[in-house]
C-alpha cells in the first residue's frame, strides 16, 4: 500500500491492515495436483491506449476485491462476493493451500489475480532484505518455486492472471539507500522480468503482471521489465492521480489498480492527539467510490481494480478497510456492490454512525475514570441498533485488537472507564442492526495519569540522566526534559542498558510526600528513589523490585534538592521509558 514510510514510527508500520498477514504459507507444502478443468484463456489486446483483456475472446473488465479469508472459507464466503457483482478476486501468495480457493472461485464465476510474494514485500519491507546484486540462491529458489505454481494450476478455470511481487520497489529504500537502492531496485524489477519469462514459457495463456505501491515504480519496470504484459499499482488517497502519472510517463502498456479505496492511515491527517484521524464510514463508502470512478474514467488502459478489502478481522485495520469486518456488512460493502452492478433492490442496509465525539478526548481523561461517547446511528430501515464500545491501544504498545469495554446509558450518549494505562487510544462504537450489518465510529482518547494532591515541584525543572534516545524514531529524541513537562505525549527513553538514572534539580532543598512514575511500555522492574543535597550524595527513601509499568503512585517521605529514579533492572528488553516524573509536595 501507498504509504509515508517513517521508520519506527508506530501509525505508519502498523497501518494498516498489512499484507503480508494475509499471504498464504506453505512454500515446502507438497504440489497440489493440476485442476482436470480446461483452464481461460486470457490476453491483453488492442494498441496504445486503446486496451482491454478479453477471457476466451470476450472483453473482461476486472470488478475486484482483494482476498483476506483463507482459501478453506472460499466455498463459503465467494458465492457472497459474487452477489456483489465482483468477477475478480487477487491474492498475495500462491502454492500448495491455493487449491480450494481457484475452484471455488470458478464454481462462482469468479478469477483469480494469483500472487507471487517477492521480498521486501508490502511497502515497509516486510518479510526481510534481499540483495537482488547478489543473493543468486534466493533469486534461483523462486525462479523454480513461482512456474511450479503456475504450471499447477494455469489449467484452472479460476485463474484470471499472475502477479509477482508486491511493492519491492519501494519497500527496498527501508533496506537501502543512495546510489545502492537504486542499484537494488534495477536489479528488482530485472528479476522480475526473469520471472516473468518463465511464467511465460511454462503458461502462455494468462497474462503476468507486478504490483508496487506507487507509479514511481513504472519507470523502473519500463526500462528494466519489458516482458510484463501490464503494470499494476496499489493507491488509495492518490488514486485519481494515478491517470496523470500514467500519461506524463509515456507508458506503453495498460493497468490495472491492485489494492485500491479511501485513504489508509499513512494518508490521513493527524488528529489533536497527533493520530490519523480515521474517516467516517460514509467518507469510506465514498472513498470506493471515488477510486472506482476513476478507474473506469482512463478508458483503454485502466483495466479494472480489486479494490481494498474483502476480510473479516475486525482489529484496527480490519476496521480501517474491511468491507466484512466480523463477517458484518458495513456502508463500504454496500458501495462497492452498487459500484459494481450488483443487485441491491432487496438489500438491507447498514446502520450510519455519524457525529461521535468523546469527551476529553484531547485534554486528557485520568485512568479509570468516566469517558462520555455520543455517537448516534441511524438505520435506513428503521431498524432497531445495539451498540458496543471498543479500545484500542496499537499507538500504546503495537497491539491492534480491539478490547470491548462495559458501557452504561443509551445509543446517544455511552459512558465508559477509561483503560488503566496512560497514552493514546483509538474509541470505536460499534452499532449493529440484527440483520447482518455494522458501522463504526471512532475517536482518539488520551488518557493521563490521576493527579495527586499536591504540588508537581518537579515540574518544568531541569533534568538530567544517564543517558537518552536521540535517534529519530518513535517520537524521539526523548530527552530527559520530557519527563517533567507535564505532558503524557513525551517521554524520557533511556539506553537499553542496566543501570541507568533520572534526576531533577528542585532548586532548593524541598520536602515531599508523594511521587508519580507514568511508565510507558518500557519500564522498570526494580528501581529506587534517591534525594540528595549535592546532586552526589545520595539517600534511598524507597525502593520498588515487582514494578509492572502504568502508573507507580508511591507514597513516599524525602527531602532533598535533587530528587532521583535509579533503575536496577528493566521489565523489558528495551531502555526505561517515562512519561512523566512527579514529585509533590
Amino acid at each position: 500500500m501507498e504509504r509515508d514510510l517513517i521508520a519506527g514510527k508506530a501509525r505508519r508500520a502498523a497501518a494498516p491492515l498489512a499484507a503480508t498477514a494475509l499471504l498464504v504459507g506453505g512454500l515446502s507444502l507438497a504440489q497440489a495436483p493440476s485442476a482436470t478443468a480446461a483452464g481461460s484463456v486470457v490476453k491483453v489486446t488492442g494498441s496504445q491506449g486503446d486496451w482491454q483483456l478479453t477471457v476466451d475472446g470476450s472483453p473482461y473488465q476486472v470488478k475486484g476485491l482483494t482476498w483476506g479469508p483463507s482459501p478453506a472459507d472460499a466455498a463459503a464466503d465467494l458465492p457472497d462476493v459474487a452477489r456483489m457483482g465482483v468477477n475478480t478476486i487477487r491474492t498475495w501468495g500462491t502454492d500448495a493451500t491455493s487449491a480450494p480457493l481457484f475452484d471455488a472461485a470458478a464454481a462462482n464465476g469468479i478469477k483469480v489475480i494469483a500472487g507471487f510474494w517477492l521480498q521486501p514485500g508490502g511497502g515497509p519491507g516486510s518479510g526481510g532484505c534481499v540483495d537482488y546484486l547478489t543473493d543468486d540462491t534466493y533469486k534461483n529458489d523462486m525462479l523454480a518455486e513461482f512456474p511450479k505454481w503456475v504450471d499447477t494450476y494455469k489449467d484452472n478455470p479460476g485463474v484470471l492472471m499472475w502477479d509477482v511481487g508486491n511493492e519491492s520497489v519501494l519497500g527496498l529504500q527501508n533496506c537501502y539507500s543512495g546510489d545502492q537502492l537504486e542499484q537494488e531496485r534495477n536489479a528488482y524489477t530485472s528479476f522480475v522480468d526473469e520471472i516473468v519469462k518463465k511464467i511465460h514459457a511454462v503458461d502462455p495463456n494468462h497474462p503476468v503482471t507486478s504490483t508496487d505501491a506507487w507509479t514511481g515504480a513504472w519507470p523502473y519496470y519500463k526500462r528494466n521489465a519489458p516482458d510484463l504484459d501490464l503494470y499494476a499499482v496499489n493507491s488509495y488517497k492518490d488514486v485519481c492521480n494515478v491517470r496523470s502519472a500514467w500519461e506524463s510517463g509515456g507508458y506503453d502498456k495498460p493497468y490495472i489498480v491492485t489494492e485500491g479505496g479511501p485513504a489508509g492511515s499513512w494518508e490521513a491527517p493527524d488528529d489533536a492527539n497527533g493520530v490519523p484521524d480515521e474517516p467516517t464510514d460514509q467518507q469510506k463508502a465514498d472513498g470506493y467510490t471515488a477510486a472506482w470512478n476513476c478507474v473506469t474514467g482512463h478508458q483503454g488502459v485502466a483495466l479494472g481494480a480489486t479494490l481494498f478489502h474483502y476480510g473479516n478481522e475486525d482489529d484496527f485495520g480490519g476496521i480501517w478497510f474491511n468491507l466484512v469486518p466480523d463477517g458484518l456488512k458495513r456502508p463500504s460493502y454496500y458501495a462497492v456492490k452498487q459500484a459494481y452492478g450488483g443487485d441491491t433492490s432487496g438489500d438491507d442496509r447498514p446502520p450510519l454512525v455519524s457525529d461521535m465525539t468523546v469527551s476529553g478526548g484531547a485534554d486528557g481523561v485520568p485512568t479509570g475514570g468516566d469517558v462520555t461517547i455520543s455517537a448516534r446511528a441511524t438505520d435506513p430501515e428503521g431498524d432497531p441498533v445495539s451498540y458496543q464500545v471498543l479500545f484500542s491501544s496499537l499507538y500504546i504498545d503495537g497491539n491492534g485488537s480491539l478490547v470491548p469495554a462495559a458501557a452504561t446509558g443509551d445509543g446517544g450518549t455511552l459512558t465508559v472507564k477509561a483503560p488503566d494505562k496512560v497514552g493514546v487510544y483509538k474509541v470505536y462504537v460499534k452499532a449493529t442492526d440484527g440483520h447482518g450489518n455494522v458501522s463504526y465510529g471512532s475517536k482518539s482518547l488520551k488518557v493521563v495519569a490521576p493527579r495527586p494532591a499536591g504540588t508537581d515541584v518537579a515540574l518544568g525543572r531541569p533534568a538530567t540522566a544517564s543517558s537518552f534516545q536521540t535517534d529519530p524514531t518513535g517520537g524521539c529524541p526523548c530527552t530527559p526534559a520530557n519527563a517533567v513537562d507535564g505532558r503524557s505525549d513525551t517521554r524520557w527513553s533511556s539506553d537499553w542498558s542496566d543501570p541507568q538514572w533520572l534526576q531533577v534539580d528542585l532548586g532548593q532543598r524541598t520536602s515531599f510526600h508523594h511521587v508519580q512514575l507514568a511508565w510507558e511500555a518500557a519500564y522498570a522492574k526494580a528501581y529506587t528513589i534517591q534525594t540528595s543535597d549535592d546532586g552526589q550524595n545520595w539517600t534511598t527513601v524507597t525502593s520498588v523490585t515487582d514494578g509492572n509499568g502504568n502508573i507507580d503512585d508511591l507514597d513516599v517521605s524525602g527531602t532533598g534538592r535533587y530528587v532521583r529514579l535509579l533503575g536496577a533492572q528493566r521489565g523489558t528488553g528495551y531502555g526505561y521509558s517515562l512519561y512523566e516524573f512527579g514529585v509533590y509536595a
